[in-house]
């Protein structure tokens, strides 16, 4: 099952060529095409450019063929912008650039929230607007480039700025009321990308379709209750700041349970994402998807860092 936003067919698991086409095998009845090493049959014309044999001093050596290869052996690595297509060093610089908007936006939306103060002053000086209008165009722009075929950088760092505005917000609020709060939401965030990155270079944990099959029902299940608790709080059915998150199992806040069960759908959700850029490298996807990937990334790390504050600030209620 494809995610919004690697819904393109360059992101197919199916073994593409160059810019997501397909490979496959010859028709019936063509004639099949002699490889470098091979031996042309007798009385048969070798293609041009063919070297035939394993030695570049067998009869039939193409001198100008054995050029172009000797060349291509000694040149450099073609990068991303030689090549036109998608790889994963390509991917992190657009990552990187998208989180410095964020994070200029985050720190102009922290400002905002406090009245213009860096630290906290006072309550009568906290401004929700800009958690407001981050939320929403960040929603927005987050479901139009999710469902775009074609990436737009516009659109997605416009998508950074307004969650820049969104964090910057949320941590300030919290900041005022849990101090220390957002130090520790962002180095229990930067832990768990850390693990689950190393778990995924090192081959221990794959993204896999039974797995993907459960993270999608869980997902629902999570919006569903999200969307429940959020009508509940608004019409005044439950009035506790946490809603339904507040009511407890054998003592411990049912928001406690669900922020560690969402905590590790986000990391395999962040696997999902290293999986897919992978395999549109491998499909030779054009240059322009890294930005659907570091878009995916984005999304997927927000999401995790908002919910590790919740479930911080949960637990330092009392305080």
């Amino acid at each position: 099952m494809a995610r919004p936003g690697f819904n393109n067919p360059v992101f197919s698991a199916q073994p593409t060529g160059q810019y997501g086409t397909s490979l496959q095998p010859p028709a019936a009845g063509a004639p099949a095409q002699p490889q470098y090493g091979q031996q042309v049959p007798y009385g048969q014309q070798p293609p041009a450019g063919f070297v035939q044999g394993s030695q570049f001093g067998h009869m039939g050596v193409d001198a100008a063929a054995q050029a172009r290869m000797e060349g291509a052996f000694a040149a450099p690595p073609a990068s991303s912008i030689d090549t036109g297509r998608m790889t994963v060093e390509d991917t992190v610089i657009k990552t990187v650039m998208l989180f410095g908007g964020l994070l200029v936006f985050a720190v102009i939306g922290w400002v905002w929230t406090l009245g213009g103060a860096l630290g906290p002053s006072s309550a009568t000086s906290i401004n929700m607007l800009p958690w407001l209008i981050g939320a929403v165009g960040g929603l927005v722009l987050g479901l139009v480039n999710s469902f775009k075929r074609e990436p737009s950088p516009a659109l997605i760092f416009a998508y950074a700025a307004f969650e820049g505005l969104f964090i910057g917000g949320i941590s300030a609020y919290f900041e005022f009321v849990w101090e220390g709060i957002v130090i520790q939401a962002t180095l229990a965030t930067v832990s768990v990308i850390g693990v689950t990155l190393a778990l995924f270079a090192s081959g221990k944990i794959r993204a896999s379709a039974k797995a993907t099959k459960i993270f999608m029902i869980a997902m629902i299940g999570y919006l569903v209750f999200s969307l429940l608790n959020l009508v509940l709080m608004w019409t005044g059915v439950n009035t506790d700041p946490w809603g339904m998150r507040s009511a407890e199992i054998m003592g411990i806040p049912l928001g406690l349970i669900i922020g560690v069960l969402v905590v590790i759908m986000a990391a395999y959700s962040l696997v999902l994402d290293f999986d897919t850029i992978q395999q549109g490298v491998r499909n030779g996807a054009p240059r322009k998807y890294g930005w659907t990937g570091a878009f995916g990334i984005m999304v997927t790390v927000v999401w995790l860092y908002v919910e590790i504050l919740r479930i911080l600030a949960i637990l330092r209620g009392d305080d």
